[in-house]
């Protein structure tokens, strides 16, 4: 086996680069005649087994900044649990085609289910956008399942509605958030729409004062809504194709753990364009305060001054 072994220079991990029906045949060949399950049960006593790929390595180094966001974060978080304000964790889960197709995973029963052979949108209901909000005090996730494009303004749209719907009684004497998010897409730190929507639906319009926290790109999955929620979802309906919306809904208001998380999911059928674009002149009008530390990833969003009221029109009665 010393030809056909490989191993992590850093661990007792080892592996071998052929099957067991090749290796049983070049045994066979150099005169050790034997059986491929024979050569598996070998294989085993000398502590090999099955493996797949494990995203371990990072190809890049992290950003110089990385640790001190981390850190930041958790200052954050904990200032705010502390005065009882919330502290919201937001993405958007993979999009998934609604109709008979495959659905990563696997499932028990006694045959396998059938599904379309390739994966056309053009045969699906739609594709679903599934935004997820995930509330780590109360272990709560919102899921709001858009069917148009995933923009800053579906983003902020869904975290709206969970604050007129959810958040305001879970936290009636709050006047402030904080939003957890990645470092890229429709919540990324760079759309300028997503502050722009931030500051006239949230701040503006509902009064609150919005602080927002970015992970350093590739550092998603530390994000409490990925694990804490998404992970979740994925085992619960992994191996069941997503033929209907109802489908997908009842899945995800079905997902549970054992540390009591529940889940309220519902459709969100509005439509949104791709592609707003953000005036100079908009961006210089935003309430916003950049943090002092890592101020790209960090920022805090207060409600403007409401305008003046226009003076009633002068009476056109004479005066008696």
């Amino acid at each position: 086996m010393a030809g056909e072994t490989a191993g992590d220079p850093m661990s007792a991990r080892k592996w071998v680069r052929s099957s067991l029906r090749t290796l049983s045949a070049r045994l066979t060949a150099a005169g050790h005649p034997v059986s491929p399950p024979t050569v598996g049960r070998v294989l085993k006593d000398l502590d090999y087994t099955l493996h797949g790929n494990r995203k371990q390595v990072e190809a890049r180094a992290g950003h110089e900044d990385r640790a001190a966001q981390f850190t930041y974060i958790a200052t954050q978080r904990a200032t705010f649990t502390a005065a009882e304000l919330p502290v919201i964790s937001v993405d958007t889960k993979k999009k998934e085609l609604v109709g008979n197709f495959k659905n990563a995973g696997q499932v028990w029963s006694r045959a396998a289910t059938a599904v379309n052979v390739h994966d056309f949108r053009s045969d699906a209901l739609g594709r679903a956008v599934p935004y997820g909000l995930y509330d780590p005090r109360h272990n709560r996730g919102t899921v709001a399942v858009g069917t148009s494009a995933d923009t800053p303004q579906f983003a902020v749209e869904m975290i709206a509605q969970w604050w007129e719907t959810e958040g305001r009684a879970a936290y009636p004497r709050a006047t402030a958030l904080l939003l957890l998010a990645d470092g890229g897409g429709s919540n990324g730190c760079r759309p300028r729409c997503w502050k722009q929507q931030l500051q006239t639906r949230l701040c503006d319009h509902l009064g609150l004062t919005v602080t927002v926290c970015h992970y350093p790109t590739g550092c998603s999955k530390w994000n409490p809504v990925e694990h804490r929620l998404f992970g979740p979802i994925s085992l619960n309906w992994a191996g069941i194709p997503l033929r209907t919306w109802d489908t997908v809904l009842n899945y995800l208001q079905g997902t549970t753990t054992t540390t009591g998380l529940t889940v309220r999911a519902f459709l969100h059928d509005q439509v949104y364009r791709t592609g707003q674009q953000v005036s100079d002149a908009e961006m210089d009008a935003l309430n916003l305060e950049r943090h002092a530390v890592c101020p790209t990833w960090n920022y805090t969003l207060r409600p403007r001054a409401a305008p003046p009221a226009t003076p009633p029109p002068a009476s056109r009665e004479p005066i008696l």
